[in-house]
């Protein structure tokens, strides 16, 4: 199947969250997010150290909203249920839909860290790629220093496949860097019922 052709929901619920594509008028609101985070994420996400104007980030969501429905990339919007307030962003990223294979990337707000938002959102979309999209692997991946975010894989029951060393170089040290790969395979999701995660609108 072309995957132009498969159908699946543009947006679902977890316990706090309504996890959706991007639609337009979003780029503001994303933007002002990433903005007041700015100092926390840019020791690790490369794309947080120049902020493009509103301008652009509304052609990135709406680009965004494309490759979506192209299934080239499922950017995601994290909001507090039943509100347009942004806390963050994920996305399954790097589709092979020859596998179907995902990678999950994430961030939050920093007013919202620490509260468990992300683990929520991960665990959800996990579920959904699973569910919805037929993945037969999910993975995540993230700098071996990053404790935090190495922290949500574990908690979920993906396993530690391996850790990459020097595989890259830190963008604002330069210094080599180790990446760690996690991953949840559909043998992995049909036996481990620990981490079930009800998606409202499936």
């Amino acid at each position: 199947m072309e995957p132009i052709m498969r159908e699946f929901p543009y947006s679902f619920n977890t316990e706090r969250l309504t996890i959706r594509g991007p639609l337009p008028g979003d780029g503001v609101r994303v933007r002002t997010a990433v903005l007041e985070s700015q100092a926390e994420l840019k020791e690790w996400m490369p794309w947080a150290m120049e902020i493009p104007s509103e301008e652009e980030y509304e052609v990135k969501v709406r680009q965004g909203q494309l490759r979506f429905l192209g299934r080239e990339d499922l950017w995601l919007m994290l909001l507090l249920k039943d509100t347009n307030t942004i806390i963050g962003g994920s996305g399954l990223h790097r589709i092979d839909w020859s596998v179907p294979r995902f990678e999950i990337g994430y961030w939050v707000h920093s007013a919202y860290a620490r509260q468990g938002y992300i683990t929520e959102a991960v665990a959800g979309i996990t579920a959904f790629a699973f569910q919805q999209l037929g993945a037969n692997r999910v993975e995540i991946r993230c700098d071996a220093q990053n404790e935090r975010s190495a922290a949500i894989p574990r908690r979920l029951g993906f396993v530690h496949e391996a850790t990459l060393i020097n595989e890259s170089r830190h963008h604002l040290t330069n210094a080599l860097r180790d990446t760690m790969i996690f991953a949840k395979t559909s043998f992995h999701a049909q036996t481990a019922n620990s981490h079930h995660v009800p998606l409202e609108n499936f």
